[in-house]
């Protein structure tokens, strides 16, 4: 129950981070928005690890979290790529759908199987995590070529292997701040160097600090809670929990921005409620 709680957590606060990733990327642009992100992030778990220091895990706990970081970060940029060069109502929602489905193929070979109620669970789940990430209704769902399909997969995959390898970390050895610390710094490298490749100026414009330090306190807030439903449950479950992001982030764009609320997507939200449901019986 305790994972389930943390799951949900970890929804939240991820797709809160996003959303307000997505009113700093309108001043700052994607790329430079993630940067800053896992940069903040990583300087904010510092002082954290002064006031509760954690002994320095062995080798592969650190390398697992820096794997996960680095494929997560990578499969965010591939994201933000694929919704600028083709369609967002194929991007997102299968890249999302990977993210989750990864995880719980991975749970089959290494946990068993779940209960009756948790499999029909991961099928509510996995339908609210497509349908929620869908865009507006005046979007259709069109596959013109296969190749449209390589880019969103390749980013989903990013993010499931971000769950699996970060929940091999810190299983085992009740590591947190360590295996935040170890994803934050592959991942603050990596986007480094594409920020640099890129060439873009690092100023940020002082009315957008705000949202950026606000984006980033979420998404650290959401990896801490993946951590902690991932140390107290099923891999599967706490992986699929934390993909609900996108019922967050839609809820809260219908909230400050007035933005429509599709019908899919609001059968999405009660598909994530039945699942939370299932899962906790």
């Amino acid at each position: 129950m305790l994972s389930i709680l943390y799951g949900l957590l970890s929804a939240l606060t991820w797709g809160a981070g996003d959303f307000a990733g997505g009113l700093a990327s309108r001043k700052l642009g994607a790329y430079r928005t993630v940067f800053y992100a896992d940069l903040l992030g990583l300087l904010i778990l510092l002082p954290v690890f002064v006031i509760s220091p954690e002994p320095l895990p062995a080798a592969p706990v650190l390398i697992n979290s820096a794997v996960g970081g680095a494929l997560g970060s990578l499969g965010l940029l591939v994201l933000y790529y694929s919704l600028s060069t083709g369609k967002m109502s194929i991007a997102a929602p299968v890249s999302a759908l990977f993210a989750a489905l990864l995880p719980v193929v991975v749970g089959l070979f290494t946990q068993g199987l779940p209960s009756v109620y948790q499999f029909a669970g991961f099928g509510f789940a996995l339908a609210a995590v497509w349908l929620t990430a869908q865009g507006q209704a005046d979007e259709k769902f069109r596959i013109q070529h296969l190749a449209e399909l390589r880019l969103p997969i390749l980013a989903g995959v990013g993010f499931g292997c971000y769950f699996i390898f970060v929940h091999y970390a810190s299983k085992n050895t009740g590591s947190v701040i360590w295996t935040m610390i170890s994803s934050r710094v592959a991942g603050t490298l990596l986007l480094w160097f594409v920020v640099l490749a890129r060439r873009e100026p690092l100023s940020v414009a002082r009315d957008a600090w705000l949202t950026v330090l606000l984006n980033a306190t979420l998404d650290l807030a959401g990896n801490l809670f993946y951590i902690l439903a991932s140390q107290t449950g099923r891999l599967d479950i706490s992986a699929v929990l934390s993909s609900l992001y996108p019922g967050s982030t839609i809820m809260l764009a219908r909230i400050v921005l007035k933005e429509r609320i599709t019908r899919m997507q609001t059968i999405g939200i009660l598909f994530a409620l039945v699942a939370i449901v299932l899962f906790t019986v």
